[in-house]
């Protein structure tokens, strides 16, 4: 596992919206480049995802965490969720999005992003949380190996493309949690 000064995973506040879009993009551009179309990843920009998330910030029950880095006070990853947009009622919550800086992928900073996604919807009384995942994403494993299964298929469009998706879902959110309490 990679090493890395301090993190500190907390709540995101508006002074993060730029930081949060460049993670997006960078992260986007990094990851999925060969798998969705280079026009559609190259016309992201960290202005319009900057926009978006201040907007999602304002909405009630929606969450974003951010992982800085605390030696460059840099947000090198983040977590977005709340309320289940998509899937049958008996999904509490859903993690919309989880970017963590390419260099700074395999170090436990997703891990601890979603383990503190899972705290929180406990102390919000949830009992289950899932996500959507593109089924061509190279980071797929990384929800498996955090317990999560499978549980249903869909597609979305990005960039005039239709792309399969995989949900995964975790039922038990205190071994998710690592039955802590949320403390961002």
């Amino acid at each position: 596992m990679k090493s890395f000064r301090r993190i500190d995973i907390r709540p995101a506040g508006p002074d993060d919206i730029m930081m949060i879009a460049s993670v997006i993009v960078e992260t986007w551009r990094s990851s999925f480049r060969g798998l969705i179309s280079d026009d559609f990843l190259d016309a992201m920009s960290i202005e319009e995802q900057a926009l978006r998330h201040a907007r999602r910030m304002r909405v009630a029950d929606v969450f974003h965490l951010v992982a800085v880095d605390m030696g460059t006070n840099r947000v090198i990853g983040f977590a977005n969720y709340g309320k289940a947009r998509s899937m049958p009622p008996r999904f509490d919550r859903e993690l919309y999005a989880l970017y963590i800086l390419k260099e700074f992928q395999g170090a436990g900073i997703g891990s601890a992003l979603v383990r503190s996604v899972a705290a929180h919807c406990r102390e919000m009384r949830a009992a289950s949380l899932f996500a959507w995942v593109l089924s061509s994403n190279p980071n797929r494993a990384f929800y498996e190996r955090l317990g999560a299964v499978a549980v249903g298929q869909g597609q979305v469009s990005l960039g005039g493309e239709n792309h399969d998706q995989t949900a995964y879902r975790w039922d038990n959110l205190a071994k998710l949690a690592g039955e802590g309490r949320f403390s961002a």
